[in-house]
């Protein structure tokens, strides 16, 4: 499995695949300062690789940006510790991280994170490029529109649609719906700020 990135989010991939007995065939970075990550070679893209990669950025518009230049074939990296139902689906690209949980017929798009100690509930839908962060919840039938982070610790009651290119913050208790290309925070989540369309 190759990677396309090399920085903090990459090291914590690396140990996924190794945790899973999957070969880091090496790295791509943009950055000519970065010649290795845990002893992996790390090269510029454009150079031969044959295998599958996982984008090993964070922010979900430089993922999505990567994503659709490189193409190719893309793999899944999910940690033994997860708890993954086997009526649950997981895109290409995608990540889900120590100790997270994805219950029954919950859809995760592809090049999504599901981050450390998460959970996803039943039939969650997640779009593509969606992050979600440490510890937070997302309860039954949440839907999570493309490119949408759901900050660390956030909790999100069931039912609740929320739209594309989003943020939730940190903390926040998401109890109605929220717009696409906006910022939302608080104890009952209202928007605090509209972003630019994509």
């Amino acid at each position: 499995m190759y990677l396309y990135g090399a920085s903090g989010h990459a090291k914590v991939i690396v140990e996924i695949l190794e945790a899973c007995g999957i070969e880091v065939e090496g790295l791509f970075d943009d950055s000519e300062a970065v010649e290795s990550l845990f002893g992996y070679p790390v090269c510029r893209y454009g150079e031969e690789h044959n295998g599958q990669m996982i984008i090993s950025i964070g922010n979900n518009g430089v993922r999505r940006s990567i994503a659709e230049r490189v193409g190719g074939k893309f793999g899944v990296a999910i940690h033994p510790s997860a708890v993954i139902s086997p009526r649950a689906a997981i895109g290409e690209g995608s990540v889900v991280m120590q100790g997270a949980v994805v219950q029954a017929e919950a859809k995760v798009g592809r090049h999504c994170i599901v981050n450390t100690g998460a959970t996803i509930d039943h039939e969650c839908h997640l779009g593509d490029y969606v992050h979600i962060s440490p510890n937070a919840t997302l309860c039954g039938n949440v839907t999570v529109g493309e490119g949408t982070q759901i900050g660390a610790g956030a909790v999100v009651v069931p039912g609740v649609h929320i739209g594309k290119w989003s943020l939730v913050c940190a903390g926040s208790v998401v109890t109605k719906d929220i717009p696409d290309n906006c910022i939302a925070s608080g104890n009952r989540c209202e928007v605090v700020k509209y972003l630019n369309k994509e």
